[in-house]
């Protein structure tokens, strides 16, 4: 059901190369839709985005107004929840912008001994776009952990899109707009719901950036208005990895494997131990608990194609191999947790310690659950409040520091060639 394998083998390297590997490459028939949607939407509008939801969507709107749910709905969604769901959202909701706060920047400057005064300008985007799946995938998780770190950043707008495939609504994602702040909330998805926020219709306000998951079409449109727009990332598979020591209960590690494999198929569950024994009883655990899984034929393929049981020499080892794997989760199920998680470099997060499940990351903790993945650990980070605000330079010079960095400018600016850029330093420089 699942590959086992040894670092020990002299061929490992080759293996891990094969079992990291993932075909990103875009499939030509998407990416031509996807071309003629935008197309479409930015120059039409309204009645492309109208057309398209009824193609795809099966939602018979005859305007656009039928797509702008009121915000009364979003709040009736959240007012009507069961009481535990209501509580559970609320109480997720409340940690997730805890953490948040504390990524605030804040502007600052500083004043040289001349009186050139330099700086920084941090400000929140006036208006974001929300992606978020809808139909069988509903995520109101995934509203929480975009809306609020947008809303802590000051943003001034949050729109969100959701499709509603035949008209059909997921009160917990509704009542997630409501309780994050969303401004408003547009019924439509795919492509063309990407293309709307990105360029702007006769209705939908054209945003400064487009954040949230979705499918091929989404993640295609995503990269192709980069550059009108920002966008989050173009994430690939769900991945985690678990370093164990063997001191950990198997059926734990196993429902972690698990938790990562039910995602989809392409999903990546790897686990690094030193104790053979333990890696036995982690494959026994996961043989004997699958059939209880109610999306076990996912789990199985997710295992099957693209999941390990590696064998390592000592945690080092493991340690070592998970920087270079740079996983979007890493678990470390071991006794001293604490003694590793300064030897760990690449990985979107870190879950220290046995009782910290990759789960309670993607619900509650508090973190962002949204990270890079497909080895981009190594040069990105996590969604945050950071996302949601940009920097701008502050440079006020003085007489007396034009005269000093002028002449610094001057030489560099002949040689480089620039004769302007010297010129315009030169002219502010002290007459003797």
């Amino acid at each position: 059901m699942i590959k086992r394998l040894t670092t020990r083998d002299p061929d490992f390297t080759q293996q891990l190369a094969a079992l990291l590997a993932f075909e990103n490459a875009q499939d030509e028939n998407v990416e031509r839709t996807v071309a003629e949607i935008l197309t479409a939407v930015r120059t039409v509008g309204d009645a492309a985005v109208l057309e398209y939801t009824r193609r795809f969507d099966h939602l018979q709107a005859k305007a656009m107004v039928e797509l702008d749910l009121p915000k009364r709905e979003l709040e009736a969604a959240l007012f009507n929840l069961p009481a535990e769901q209501r509580e559970a959202l609320e109480q997720a909701a409340t940690r997730i912008a805890l953490y948040h706060q504390k990524q605030l920047a804040a502007s600052w400057e500083y004043t040289e001994s001349d009186g050139t005064r330099l700086g920084q300008k941090v400000t929140p985007l006036d208006r974001v776009g929300l992606y978020v799946p809808g139909g069988k995938a509903a995520y109101p998780s995934s509203v929480l952990m975009n809306a609020i770190p947008a809303k802590v950043a000051g943003v001034g707008e949050l729109i969100m899109v959701v499709p509603t495939p035949r008209g059909e609504k997921n009160a917990l994602v509704l009542a997630a707009a409501a309780l994050a702040g969303v401004d408003r909330v547009f019924t439509l998805g795919g492509a063309q719901a990407v293309g709307a926020l990105a360029y702007g219709t006769q209705t939908i306000p054209q945003v400064d950036k487009i954040v949230g998951p979705g499918n091929a079409y989404v993640a295609a449109a995503k990269r192709r208005v980069f550059g009108v727009v920002g966008i989050d990332m173009v994430a690939g598979p769900s991945e985690v990895l678990v370093i164990a020591d063997g001191s950990t209960d198997p059926d734990w590690v196993a429902m972690d494997l698990f938790a990562q494999a039910e995602h989809d198929e392409l999903a990546q569950s790897i686990l690094l131990c030193p104790d053979l024994r333990f890696i036995d009883a982690v494959a026994h655990s996961l043989a004997r608990l699958l059939p209880e899984m109610p999306r076990k034929d996912v789990i199985a393929a997710s295992l099957a194609g693209r999941g390990a049981l590696i064998e390592v020499r000592d945690l080092d080892e493991a340690c070592a191999l998970a920087n270079r794997i740079a996983p979007e989760h890493l678990e470390l199920a071991v006794a001293e947790p604490n003694a590793l998680v300064d030897k760990i470099r690449h990985a979107g997060a870190i879950f220290v310690g046995r009782y910290t499940s990759e789960s309670l990351g993607d619900y509650c903790a508090g973190p962002n659950h949204v990270l890079p993945t497909s080895r981009s650990a190594r040069f990105s980070s996590p969604l945050g409040v950071y996302d949601f605000q940009k920097r701008t330079s502050i440079i006020e010079v003085s007489a007396g520091g034009a005269d000093k960095l002028g002449r610094i400018a001057s030489t560099l600016a002949h040689g480089e060639g620039l004769q302007a850029h010297a010129r315009a330093a030169e002219l502010r420089l002290k007459k003797s």
